[in-house]
């Protein structure tokens, strides 16, 4: 027995619905526009514009923490954890300690002292000025107290002195920090004190002023509408 066969037409669309598409599908097309390199652009330059209205007070903060580790090292940790520092004005002992680096010294039994040890000491002549120098020999002198012969790493020779250790310890260098001690040094001249202080003082009130005027928050909060307005603007999907 024959079977009549049935064939399926699909119906054509209509082209209203066809409109309908495509006005849905505009909005993906805009969205995806939106979220591609023209956005990333956009949202790197105020990422950047932040970060460089951020520098100055981050830069301000930098230096005033910069100073105060400096001065509690240098000012309160000596009387405080016992070393001692003192800036190299010669350059004896090139290349190791130069002109203007800081040697920090700590106590060391003076019958502990041997050769190679860099010591700081006073000198037994003229001025009596505090020396750094390395010791070459240790000794007794003529009534049988610990004495040393010391010498400049960059000298040709040994020091015209044998110089008598007084007391239980000596201090030998631990450290030396290049370059703080012309610093010090430096700040130390009134001229640059009074600069120094007036230009921190103004950099200070500028820097307040401008913290208080800045445009940064109203900037920040229309930013971040606009990101809003921008995800509102994409559609659902799903």
């Amino acid at each position: 027995m024959a079977h009549a066969v049935q064939l399926r037409t699909r119906p054509a669309p209509d082209p209203a619905q066809r409109s309908a598409a495509s006005l849905r599908s505009a909005p993906s097309l805009r969205s995806a526009a939106a979220t591609g390199p023209a956005l990333r652009v956009r949202v790197l330059l105020q990422v950047l514009r932040r970060v460089l209205r951020r520098l100055p007070s981050v830069l301000s903060t930098a230096c005033v923490t910069l100073a105060a580790v400096a001065f509690l090292l240098l000012a309160i940790g000596p009387h405080v954890l016992g070393y001692r520092t003192a800036t190299m004005l010669t350059g004896s002992m090139a290349p190791g300690i130069n002109p203007g680096d800081v040697v920090v010294s700590v106590p060391k039994p003076a019958a502990e002292v041997a050769v190679g040890d860099v010591i700081s000491y006073h000198i037994p002549v003229q001025d009596h000025r505090v020396e750094t120098h390395r010791v070459i020999e240790v000794t007794r002198d003529a009534n049988g107290r610990l004495a040393v012969v010391t010498k400049g790493d960059a000298n040709t020779g040994a020091d015209p002195w044998v110089a008598t250790l007084d007391g239980d310890t000596v201090w030998q260098t631990q450290a030396v920090v290049p370059h703080v001690g012309s610093w010090i040094r430096a700040l130390r001249a009134p001229l640059v004190q009074g600069g120094v202080f007036w230009g921190a003082l103004g950099a200070f009130v500028l820097i307040a002023l401008w913290r208080i005027w800045s445009p940064e928050r109203d900037e920040d909060l229309a930013a971040d509408r606009d990101e809003h307005r921008d995800e509102e603007a994409e559609p659902a999907h799903g």
